[in-house]
């Protein structure tokens, strides 16, 4: 059930309150509470929001990010909690850049350890403290990360399996293709020459 927007707000008020200047925002969006949190902080942000009786989000949901690549701190790191007690979700979201480490937040929510791998595995950003930070979805030695906006969509390496060498292997993307010539502009007509495979056709 979703709160209506005036308890909503009286909660993110009351989180401001309690966090400061460590909180930049509060907004209802959706029927859900959205704040924005400084990113130095996340452990005071997190530790208060879990364990402050007034809000009580002991329920770690998710954890993911999201990439706007034309801002100085391209990424938004995403949480999602949910406080049982009060019936209440709420969303937290810290900017970050691949050079600057986020505060793994494992210390308050231990569940968060591999949503953690994953963010650094699919966007770079890396959290520092985690005690086993490396990829869980990539093979290894993937280069790049995949769910950044300029990640080409081929990648750049293909794996196959070699018969003569009997193993997998990777090499360089190469997209060949032949030159093709497509006519769309009379679909129903048909083309005014004979497409590959047609030839024995009846005219």
């Amino acid at each position: 059930m979703q709160k209506d927007v005036e308890t909503l707000t009286a909660l993110g008020e009351a989180i401001k309150a309690a966090l400061g200047s460590s909180v930049h925002a509060a907004e209802v969006a959706y029927g859900e509470l959205t704040l924005r949190a400084e990113t130095a902080d996340t452990l005071r942000v997190l530790t208060v929001l879990h364990d402050d009786p007034r809000f009580l989000f002991k329920n770690f949901t998710d954890l993911t990010a999201a990439d706007y690549p034309a801002r100085e701190k391209r990424f938004d790191i995403v949480w999602h909690l949910l406080s049982p007690k009060h019936n209440t979700r709420v969303r937290v979201i810290f900017e970050a850049n691949e050079t600057h480490p986020v505060p793994s937040a494992i210390s308050v929510f231990p569940a968060a350890d591999w949503y953690e791998r994953e963010v650094y595995d699919m966007y770079g950003v890396i959290f520092d403290g985690h005690p086993d930070l490396r990829r869980m979805l990539t093979d290894y030695g993937f280069q790049g990360h995949p769910l950044r906006k300029d990640f080409p969509t081929s990648g750049y390496v293909e794996v196959r399996y070699d018969d003569e060498q009997k193993r997998v292997v990777y090499e360089p993307v190469k997209l060949v293709q032949e030159f093709r010539n497509f006519d769309f502009l009379s679909p129903w007509e048909g083309t005014d020459y004979v497409l590959p495979g047609d030839e024995k056709a009846k005219s």
